[in-house]
């Protein structure tokens, strides 16, 4: 998830799986009332994550919950439960959504059309990988093209972050308090945090700003009163129905500049596979397969969009979860997204979280658009990266000036940005920019 790894050789030698010791493998069921607990346990780990993407979007927190459970359950189906992931609201596309949305004056059509369109570019992914293999993707995406992607997707929302915050000139101290609260519980909880309690910082982080905006008298608790105890979740579809709120197919140039991310996501979606694979000791990259997790992951993705939500992705936190517990039962990560969409029809519940103030989003963001970033970093420093060659230098700096200086390439039937652009001349270079003899 936020922590977007690096495209590596899918294929693991078995010489490199760890020998590990699982209370409870992939195909093993837990007690009952032991099952459940484990259950919310994953919820928890996914909840403030999944629904900051949502608040951050201004999209239905409700819509973003039903998603990740759904898309969960495809995935699990496509991958014939094998396989111990939960999906989440992904982050990689919250700069180049913001941007179709400002571009669109505040019309989703272009963004939703772009991130349906994403999911179906994981299928065809699929499908070559069925067919050649995955030689060609790592071609494509060396470290040194994955990791200034990153950085820019991280850096590209730093002035949002930083508005919300209050950080600004004549800004409002509660904002910037509010803000510093939930900046620094996230980071005392990343640093010092045991256990469980470390795998859930953004959750604490959220209750903890929230609860100094109650005090200071900054949350209008008027749309919790007013909503129904359950309700259906806020879908937002590509037709009028007469009941939900509809968006149009926009096949502009907003659109697609948002399709070049999936190149980012392809990628973190096969390192978190790996981990997940040596965490639990398995081939899942081989079976069930790639093919079959991007079909997965892609299909959930085209889901969410198609009903009005986020992308969907891995999530590290549940990951995390599995490795801390030892405990990979596919059942206990089954329910966990039938509890996330039970989420979703609770009205007041989902009333309660759209009152978060911004200054609460802002704080989180600051860090997480951060971290986001340096993981960028992290991706250039584990693959030793070496600056030394020049042909490195000219890849990297090019798409950090383009994606963060505010490029845009008009072509009238296409205009690219942004990290888009960004995306798109770092893979040129790299296939054209002929490697140095020291490489």
């Amino acid at each position: 998830m936020t922590a977007m790894s690096q495209s590596k050789e899918p294929e693991l030698l078995d010489s490199e799986l760890k020998t590990v010791d699982l209370l409870l493998d992939v195909d093993q069921k837990p007690a009952p009332l032991k099952g459940l607990l484990l259950s919310f346990q994953h919820v928890f780990a996914m909840f403030g994550a999944t629904i900051l993407v949502p608040l951050t979007l201004g999209m239905p927190v409700s819509v973003a919950l039903f998603a990740s459970g759904v898309g969960t359950l495809i995935y699990q189906v496509a991958t014939n439960f094998k396989v111990p992931v939960y999906l989440g609201s992904s982050f990689a596309y919250i700069t180049a959504m913001s941007l179709a949305i400002k571009q669109m004056d505040g019309n989703i059509s272009a963004a939703q059309t772009g991130i349906l369109f994403v999911g179906l570019i994981y299928v065809v992914i699929a499908a070559l990988v069925k067919l050649i293999g995955t030689k060609w993707i790592d071609t494509l995406l060396p470290p040194i093209v994955i990791g200034p992607m990153i950085i820019v997707i991280g850096l590209g929302l730093a002035n949002s972050a930083v508005t919300n915050a209050g950080f600004v000139s004549g800004g409002n101290w509660k904002n910037m308090l509010v803000a510093t609260v939930t900046f620094l519980i996230a980071a005392f909880i990343n640093t010092k945090g045991k256990g469980f309690v470390k795998i859930i910082p953004f959750l604490f982080a959220i209750i903890g700003g929230y609860l100094v905006a109650l005090c200071l008298g900054m949350v209008d608790l008027s749309p919790v009163a007013k909503a129904a105890w359950f309700e259906l979740p806020g879908f937002i579809l590509p037709f009028k129905t007469g009941v939900f709120k509809h968006y149009d197919l926009y096949f502009g140039p907003e659109m697609f500049a948002i399709l070049p991310i999936s190149i980012v996501t392809v990628a973190e979606h096969i390192g978190d596979h790996t981990v997940l694979s040596q965490i639990c000791g398995r081939q899942f990259l081989k079976d069930p397969g790639l093919n079959r997790t991007l079909i997965g992951d892609g299909v959930a993705t085209t889901v969410s969009a198609f009903l009005g939500g986020p992308a969907n992705t891995t999530y590290g936190e549940n990951t995390g979860v599995i490795g801390m517990t030892r405990i990979a039962s596919v059942s206990v990560i089954r329910n966990a997204a039938l509890i996330a969409i039970a989420f979703s029809f609770l009205g007041k519940f989902t009333a309660l979280i759209s009152t978060i103030p911004s200054a609460v989003l802002g704080g989180m963001s600051i860090l997480l658009y951060g971290v986001i970033a340096s993981n960028g970093l992290k991706v250039l420093i584990e693959n030793r990266v070496d600056f030394g060659h020049i042909r490195n230098l000219i890849i990297a700096s090019s798409m950090l000036v383009l994606g963060l200086g505010g490029a845009v390439l008009d072509l009238h039937a296409l205009t690219l940005s942004g990290t888009a652009l960004s995306a798109i001349v770092g893979v040129i270079l790299n296939l054209i920019l002929p490697k140095e003899s020291q490489d």
